[in-house]
């Protein structure tokens, strides 16, 4: 799929105002079954996952006993599966960690990420393509997702959050990859690269587990706390550290975009100071936007420099804390 991209502007450009296709990097894709499958679960993560309808998904963080995140994850309920969905390279630990507590209960756990592929349709047209290539396609709700034919290709269709513009995730067996890619190039579908794809995210302030986000970083952290953390679920691991930072109204840092004036994209690590030159965070991920031809990062900060629009420094440029 990176044969024939577009440069980086027109990727941008299409994502934003029309649609775009990427592959992601092999994502972590595990397979649940079993009857006590969404029970065992719901017992390691944030969300809450009994009261997932087939069809349906959420946002959750895997944690210890601690309440800091051993894993961000996306979880989409089929009728007699649940699908369990994470950064590349992830599926090792994920498996090792739940594998530890599973004693009596009727639960299998099987890695399927190299059986799929994982194409992304982003923009705000992405569901009218869609459309052309599923008969009677239903948009799934945040997370979650259907099962569809492409050309007699069978696939799974998730709604996803990565990017700001709309996002289909399409998940295809490895051998029928080829062909779904063809279906969406014959139809005019421009292809981009992950720069683009980057971009998108961090724009859109989608944490990466392992980049913006690691096991020193307890759940409220990421800044996804409505989204991911459920306050009513009841008891889970990590549950009452959890708890106990929601009943305190705030942490001492959090994820959140920053704009930068201009220059290059800042490394990982860079400092980003407050107007007096206090040290207020680091930067976690950066990239250059390709139609502004300016750094937008995400940066761990504190909580005092949150407000949109705070000026910072990160290097020797100007910044602001994008708003939400």
């Amino acid at each position: 799929m990176e044969s024939n991209v577009t440069s980086p502007e027109t990727g941008c450009l299409a994502a934003s105002q029309s649609v775009a296709a990427f592959e992601l990097a092999p994502r972590t894709t595990i397979e649940l079954r079993g009857s006590d499958r969404a029970a065992f679960l719901h017992n390691f993560c944030t969300n809450d996952i009994r009261k997932l309808a087939p069809g349906a998904g959420c946002e959750a963080f895997l944690t210890n006993i601690k309440g800091r995140i051993l894993g961000h994850i996306v979880l989409s309920a089929d009728v007699d599966v649940l699908w369990l969905d994470s950064e590349s390279g992830t599926g090792d630990f994920i498996l090792a960690h739940l594998d530890r507590y599973l004693i009596t209960e009727d639960v299998q756990m099987i890695d399927r990420s190299a059986d799929l592929v994982s194409l992304l349709l982003v923009g705000p047209q992405a569901e009218t393509v869609l459309t052309q290539h599923v008969r009677d396609f239903i948009t799934p709700t945040l997370w979650g997702q259907v099962h569809a034919s492409m050309g007699g290709i069978q696939v799974m269709i998730r709604r996803v959050g990565f990017t700001t513009p709309p996002g289909y995730q399409i998940l295809v067996p490895v051998a029928e990859a080829d062909r779904v890619r063809s279906q969406f190039t014959s139809s005019g579908v421009s292809l981009a690269d992950s720069a683009v794809l980057e971009v998108l995210r961090i724009e859109s302030g989608f944490p990466r587990y392992g980049v913006d986000l690691t096991d020193e970083n307890i759940a409220q952290e990421a800044g996804r706390t409505p989204q991911a953390i459920s306050f009513t679920k009841g008891c889970y691991l990590g549950q009452e550290p959890i708890a106990r930072f929601d009943a305190l109204g705030h942490t001492n840092r959090e994820l959140r975009r920053v704009d930068i004036e201009g220059g290059p994209a800042p490394a990982a690590g860079t400092p980003v100071l407050d107007s007096s030159g206090a040290t207020v965070g680091r930067i976690t991920s950066a990239a250059l936007h390709p139609l502004t031809e300016k750094p937008i990062a995400l940066a761990m900060l504190k909580a005092f420099v949150l407000t949109p629009g705070t000026p910072l420094t990160v290097g020797d440029l100007s910044a602001t804390v994008a708003a939400r």
